[in-house]
Order: structure tokens, then sequence, then C-alpha cells
């Protein structure tokens, strides 16, 4: 019926020719001619005063007394502006929820594993807020930035507090305490595997301390945060040293091939390597910064004994030998990766600029190739001219001499040898003073 809207005007004088073809194929019952005329007739309405009559015989209507086809169209049209109106209010309505969604948040919370000083885990993985932590734990909010791995980026360091030593290194983000050791999760990233070997390891190192009197002297006479601390290094060490001979082994095969072969595939792989090697000096060296900034604070190193300030006793700024010593041991492990990743680094440099020099040599080869070329074609080209001045349609004394053939060729023969050989030789000259 809708495709036959366009005709419903002229069906009270003219009936529609593509509505008498539906009925004659037997598509619309002939009842609906009938129906149709009567839905389709004007609305009954107050003839407008001094309207003329139209050339149908209808007389001058009121404009807003429309047909049935724009009664559909206005029905159309409010129906659309109704579902418009529901889609309006359901947005502001999901928009209203989620503004007091946001508004209702909570403070933004870190994911915290938590060992005791026996090595027992008393939380794992619970969420805490950032200020029900700073409130605990004596912290300021932007101490929590250091240990937080929402923001990327970060330098690693190492923060000493009134209560608490505060660890960003490489993948761990500890908060280390005198009784107590606080681990912040960071749960479906690469460093997952890692920080669990360091639970693992803490708990060892932990309860071997606190399980019997059989231990070793130097290691029970050792505080918790001392303990723990080394902990942390010694994982920092290990992964620094793991990664650093997966990463040299590989460099070390690519630079052995590249020895014997210089190639394309294997020169983007050594690209490759080089940023990686790079980057993972950059992380040595302020790994080894960060440690060499708590060595130069003596104050910061006196303050690390946690265990003597919660049993409320006092040590003076230079008393930190043990701590010191701790350090310093790790700290030297630290330097010797990275003066190992530089030689490393200084050998990559050192094929690189090879395999340049190899490289321009073999483009200077192609240099002199073009260049004999070029002198190769200027000495056949003034043979080509000789024998182009005799193949023109002119008329000398030579064509009936038996000998111009030879003559002129030997000519031509000679001037191609005699440039070729010039231009040869003094290529060969400059050559020379080059080198």
């Amino acid at each position: 019926m809708f495709d036959l809207l366009p005709d419903l005007e002229r069906l009270k004088t003219k009936r529609s020719k593509k509505l008498e073809d539906a009925v004659g194929k037997g598509k619309v019952g002939k009842g609906f001619m009938t129906d149709l005329e009567h839905f389709t007739r004007p609305l009954q309405g107050k003839a407008v005063p001094g309207a003329k009559k139209s050339s149908e015989g209808t007389a001058g209507r009121d404009p807003k007394l429309r047909p049935l086809k724009q009664e559909v169209y206005r029905f159309q049209r409010s129906a659309a502006a109704q579902e418009s109106e529901q889609m309006d209010g359901a947005g502001a309505h999901e928009t209203r929820a989620r503004i007091e969604q946001i508004q209702q948040t909570p403070d933004l919370t870190l994911r915290c594993t938590e060992l005791d000083k026996d090595g027992n885990v008393t939380i794992r993985a619970g969420e805490f807020q950032k200020s029900e932590l700073c409130a605990q734990h004596g912290l300021q909010p932007r101490d929590l930035r250091k240990i937080d791995s929402k923001f990327v980026n970060q330098m690693p360091a190492i923060l000493v507090r009134k209560h608490a030593i505060l660890v960003n290194l490489l993948h761990i983000r500890a908060l280390i305490e005198a009784d107590r050791i606080v681990l912040f999760d960071s749960i479906g990233t690469p460093s997952s595997y890692s920080q669990g070997l360091l639970v693992y390891e803490l708990q060892e190192r932990l309860r071997s301390n606190s399980s019997s009197n059989t231990g070793v002297g130097e290691l029970q006479q050792q505080p918790f945060e001392f303990r723990a601390l080394e902990a942390v290094l010694i994982s920092v060490v290990n992964s620094l040293q793991s990664d650093e001979e997966v990463l040299v082994n590989l460099v070390q095969n690519l630079l052995a091939y590249l020895e014997e072969s210089v190639d394309r595939s294997k020169l983007r792989e050594l690209l490759q390597y080089s940023k990686r090697l790079s980057r993972f000096e950059q992380k040595a060296l302020n790994i080894r910064d960060a440690i060499e900034e708590v060595l130069e604070q003596d104050e910061d190193l006196a303050a690390m004994y946690l265990t003597q300030k919660l049993n409320g006793q006092t040590r003076d700024t230079d008393e930190h030998e043990e701590v010191e010593l701790m350090m310093e041991t790790y700290l030297k492990q630290v330097e010797e990766i990275v003066n190992h990743v530089e030689s490393v680094s200084s050998h990559v440099r050192t094929t690189e600029d090879v395999v340049n020099i190899i490289l321009d040599s073999q483009r200077n080869s192609l240099l002199l190739l073009e260049i004999r070329l070029t002198i190769l074609t200027v000495g056949l080209s003034t043979g080509t001219f000789l024998s182009g001045l005799f193949g023109m349609n002119l008329v000398n004394a030579l064509e009936s001499s038996p000998e111009a053939f030879f003559i002129v060729s030997t000519i031509a023969f000679m001037a191609i040898f005699s440039l070729t050989f010039a231009g040869l030789r003094a290529m060969q000259k400059v050559l020379r003073k080059i080198n």
C-alpha cells in the first residue's frame, strides 16, 4: 500500500496505472479499490474563502486538512520523534548514572601482598586504598607514586622514610618496615613471574632465620629490614644477570656470523639487538645510580635501621657499616653487569664500523665499474661517429675505392682504442693519488 502512496491524491479523478496493473495481475483484490477510495477521501472541513476551484472540480480546502498519505507521514514523524525522545531519555539516565558512579568511586587502590617477619603471607593480592596505605604506614601520597605500577617510565629509586624503606627496582615495588614487607603486585604483566619468585625467596630467607636456633650466626644477627632488602637486591641482580646472559649470547652469535659474511637480514637483526642492548644498558645504569645515591647519603643509611627505631634506640649518622657493606656488594655486581654490557656494545659499534667500511668498498667498486663502462662508451661513440659520416647519402671519391672500407675501419678502431686507453690510464693515475 505504501508503495502506491504517491498516486493516492489522483484516485478521485483518475486511477493509477500502477494500481490497475496490480489489480489485473491479481496481486491486489478488487475490493481493495473501494476501500482505498473511501480511506483516501479528503477530510471534510470548511472551505477557504476566496479559494478557486481546482481543475479537478474540488473546492479550496483548509491546508491543515490533509489526505491519508500526509496523515500517515505525520504519524511516522511523530513516532520517530517519540522514539528519539525515549533514546534521549535513556542516554540522559545512563549519563546521570555514570556521573553518580564516578562521584561514588572510592580512592584509587593498590594490590598488595604482605609478609610478616617469619615469612608467612598474611595478605595475598589484597586491594587497599591509597589513603589507607598512607595512614597505615606513615607515608605521603607522593611516596606512593614511586611504588605504583600504574605510573610508567619511572626511574629506579630507594627511598628511606621515617618508618619504612620504599624500593622501586625493575619489577619490584616494595615497602619494607621493621616487622613486615609489602609487595605491590602487577598481575597480568610479564614481571608477575619474577614477583612470584621473589615471594618464594623471601619466605625461604625469613623462615630459615626464625625456624630454629641452629642457623648461621650472621644471618640471624641481621635485622628484618636488611634481610628483606637483601632479598630484593638479590632478585634484581639475578634478573639483570639472566637478561644479560640471553641478550649477550644473541649478540655475540650474530657478530660471529657477520665476521664471515655480510647479510642484509643479519644487519637488520643487528640493529634490533643494538637497540635492545642500549635499553638494557640504560636500565642497568639507572639501577646503579639508584644504589649509589643511597650510599652517598649517610643520613639515609643510618635511617635504614628500622628495628632499632622501633625499639627506641638511636643511631649516629656515621654508624652504618653493615648496611653500607651490603649495598656496596650488590653495587659491585651491578657495575660488573654494566661493564660487560658496555664492552659488548663497544664490540657492536666496532662491527658496525667494519660493516660500513665493507659496504663503502663495495660501493666504490661499483662506481669504478661505472666509470670504466663510461670510458668505453665514449670510445665506441667516436667510432660510431666516423661510421655515421660515411653512412650519409653524400657523394665523394671513396665510393668506388676498394681500399676505403679498410682504411676507415682501421681509423675507427684506432680512435676507439686510443680514447679508451687514455681514459683508463687517467683513471688509474687518480686512483694512485687517492691511495
